[in-house]
């Protein structure tokens, strides 16, 4: 399973760090992802990061979030730094067990979801 902390409540311009632990199975050779879901919006992708290739952004995170992956300890991380009210969603961490390599955000690809982590900016 996965399982994702580190979401809160924080201003605008604030920065926070979620954290997405996998148990039972290794995210080392996996594609991983961050998505989130705003309320009456669809859920999006907003960055991945495999074992191989660079990390993939969504357009709209690009500059201000960082993914990053402790392959060692299981660990995939999230680093959001100037957070605006447009980012307050649920964000949920997947895994994509197709290969080292991340290919984008398409949901039919990723087999495992946490149960995500509330983010509120105001």
């Amino acid at each position: 399973q996965l399982v994702e902390s580190g979401g809160g409540s924080v201003q605008a311009g604030g920065s926070l760090r979620l954290s997405c632990l996998a148990s039972g199975f290794t995210l080392s050779n996996r594609c991983m992802g961050w998505f989130r879901q705003a309320p009456g919006k669809e859920r999006e992708g907003i960055a991945a990061a495999g074992r191989d290739g660079a990390p993939i952004y969504l357009d709209s995170v690009r500059g201000r979030f960082t993914i990053s992956r402790d392959n060692s300890n299981d660990l995939l991380y999230l680093q959001m730094d100037n957070l605006q009210p447009e980012d307050t969603a649920v964000y949920y961490c997947a895994l994509d067990p197709g290969g080292p390599r991340c290919h984008g955000f398409a949901q039919r690809d990723y087999k495992i979801w946490g149960h995500g982590t509330q983010v509120t900016v105001s």
